[in-house]
């Protein structure tokens, strides 16, 4: 019985962001990373001899116009054609803006899904049928697995479709359908693309989104690659494929009860430690969260740059082939309330920022004095310093309500 790989969001040349302004970031990694794990993923596909290959949308990112992307994935496509391993490519949003979707031929072992209608393409040798339509435009806001075509008796029957499916506030709204519906129309296995996180459904008909190949960023975080899927006996098997080359990670550090910077960055050592022993093969980028209940909360928020050299002198003991630092994000709180203890001059600054959230007079003086500085800095500060986004949006509501603790605390330790 058939046994096929599933994969989607390709992006093949897409840019990771978030380490690029450190002297210290990957980048020949950061640069070629989607191709790599493109390749890993063509290498696994000969490898597990699989019978085909589909890839379920967002091959390409958008609007490309080097055409050397395009030569990439050809050569690619050449060695699964070697191997006798035929691809069914469906185009999704971002392959909609691209030129060379329209423009590129591909080699005759891969098989396009018209944008015109929905239709079935066929591998007789293996009886299996695919049903599939890719987009005309990027913002395709029709259901087309209405219009897909009805199963073909006594084969394999495979639904290829980019879609947001129901529930993904996060991802645009394109070709929206519910998940009632797939598993009504009588397919044995739907090959999802555009949410970028693996998930999974079974009953009638099997339906997963595999992800993404190779994660961009810090919010596209954990394990990444594609699934094989092995067609038995009316059962279907799913196996994920890790493929990514780079992963990226959300560290959160409790700092309960500490009381030294010392004990601060062990802990995170630790942390970096227990995250690199599963697949310690694989590089990691890192957000750290120091959180918890600490009297060291004000010194913390005062000594921004100390902190993050402990967090990076770890990074360092580790060494910087495994690990890199995207960002220390502080969430701690102190470790007593926030108005023990406090005297007068410090009790009147607490009044004053809890009233200062309505006072829009206030807020838009504060938006008047910061905007000027705002302005001066580089754009890879902006975007390393979420709470910049506050003043650039003019939430300087928000950005007193955020700062006002931490503010109190640091200031009441040094009282």
């Amino acid at each position: 019985m058939p046994r096929f790989v599933h994969a989607a969001d390709i992006h093949l040349d897409s840019p990771l962001h978030g380490l690029a302004a450190y002297p210290d970031a990957p980048a020949a990694q950061l640069r070629n990373a989607t191709r790599e794990a493109f390749s890993r993923l063509v290498s696994r596909t000969i490898e597990e001899q699989a019978d085909f290959l589909v890839i379920a949308g967002d091959l390409y990112d958008g609007g490309w116009r080097d055409h050397n992307t395009g030569l990439f994935f050809c050569s690619e496509m050449g060695r699964l054609r070697r191997a006798g391993i035929p691809v069914f490519v469906l185009f999704g949003n971002h392959d909609a803006e691209s030129e060379m979707t329209r423009k590129l031929t591909l080699p005759d072992n891969v098989r396009c899904f018209s944008a015109r209608r929905a239709e079935t393409l066929r591998l007789d040798g293996l009886g299996v049928a695919l049903h599939g339509q890719s987009f005309r435009d990027k913002a395709t806001e029709d259901n087309l697995a209405a219009r897909y075509p009805e199963p073909v008796p006594g084969m394999l029957n495979i639904g290829v479709l980019h879609t947001a499916l129901e529930g993904h506030s996060a991802h645009a709204r394109y070709a929206p359908c519910t998940l009632d519906e797939l598993q009504a129309r009588g397919y044995d296995y739907w090959a999802l693309g555009h949410v970028h996180d693996y998930q999974r459904w079974d009953g009638p008909a099997t339906v997963v989104f595999p992800g993404n190949l190779q994660g961009r960023h810090i919010r596209e975080t954990g394990p990444r690659g594609a699934v094989l899927v092995h067609a038995q006996d009316g059962r279907i098997a799913v196996e994920r494929l890790f493929v990514d080359v780079l992963r990226w990670e959300s560290l959160a550090v409790d700092l309960t009860e500490c009381t030294s910077m010392a004990e601060v960055a062990a802990r995170v050592g630790a942390g970096f430690e227990s995250l690199l022993a599963v697949d310690g093969g694989i590089p990691r980028a890192v957000r750290v969260t120091l959180e918890g209940s600490t009297p060291l909360h004000g010194e913390l928020f005062g000594n921004a740059v100390q902190l993050r050299s402990e967090v990076l002198a770890q990074v360092a003991t580790i060494g910087n082939e495994r690990l890199w630092l995207e960002k220390v994000r502080l969430a701690t709180r102190e470790h007593a309330r926030p108005d023990a203890g406090r005297g007068d001059a410090l009790a009147s600054l607490a009044q004053i920022l809890a009233e200062a959230e309505g006072d829009a007079e206030l807020l838009r003086q504060l938006g008047a004095d910061l905007a000027p500085f705002v302005n001066k800095l580089p754009p890879e500060l902006r975007t390393q310093v979420p709470l910049l986004d506050l003043v650039t949006g003019a939430r300087l509501d928000a950005l007193v309500r955020e700062v006002a603790p931490d503010l109190l605390a640091h200031l009441a330790r040094l009282e």
